[in-house]
């Protein structure tokens, strides 16, 4: 079984959840491959750039892949799975930013968008760096033309999504859900980052996995 997680904005390889998934999935042998989406350079990155390079790792085995994706990450594991479906066979979203195209609901809001495309580049504040880090302008751009909410995909699909989540409107993911019945969504009682939340979680990926 070959499974990737993919981490969310301002994250990296080394968060809590990847820790989490990579420790439970190890116990039952299930090696889990995480890319850092923050390389070559964090200022460089783009949605495009990470679609790339998920591309080129799911090309090294002909066998279908379990994407994990967190947040941002569970957005570009949308679009894998439409853009790349013969590589892709299951997939496990954790707070998808599902309306991530739409610049209503974007990291920034409307004016600070504006300072962004002013200065070329913004700060963000990066945890796995524990430090702001610049992000450039052409990253808002090019997120515009990766619509996840319009994306169709036929693989089964778990979600779980915070009903206090700050972040990603719960109402959004919902609805996200509702017109695809491939997608089963378990909504909890938790913010965005899930972490109160994981056991639940593993009891229903397990399963959903296959793995005993």
């Amino acid at each position: 079984m070959r499974v990737f997680y993919l981490h969310g904005f301002v994250s990296s390889p080394k968060s809590t959840k990847v820790q989490y998934f990579t420790e439970m999935l190890g116990r039952l042998g299930v090696d889990v491959r995480s890319p850092d989406f923050n390389e070559p350079d964090f200022r460089t990155m783009t949605m495009t750039r990470m679609l790339q390079q998920l591309e080129h790792d799911l090309a090294t085995s002909s066998e279908a892949a379990t994407l994990i994706g967190s947040s941002l990450g569970g957005t570009l594991a949308i679009l894998a799975a439409a853009q790349f479906a013969d590589r892709v066979g299951r997939l496990v979203l954790l707070a998808p930013a599902v309306r991530f195209g739409d610049p209503r609901h974007h990291v920034l809001p409307p004016d600070r968008i504006e300072i962004w495309k002013a200065r070329g580049e913004f700060e963000f504040f990066h945890y796995a760096h524990g430090a702001p880090r610049r992000l450039a302008y052409a990253f808002y751009e090019d997120s515009l033309k990766h619509d996840a909410f319009g994306t169709l995909f036929t693989q089964p699909a778990l979600i779980f999504q915070g009903s206090r989540d700050t972040l990603v409107n719960a109402t959004d993911v919902q609805q996200f859900a509702a017109t695809r019945p491939n997608v089963n969504l378990t909504l909890l009682d938790d913010d965005h980052q899930l972490i109160a939340s994981l056991p639940r979680v593993w009891s229903e990926v397990q399963p959903f996995l296959g793995l005993k």
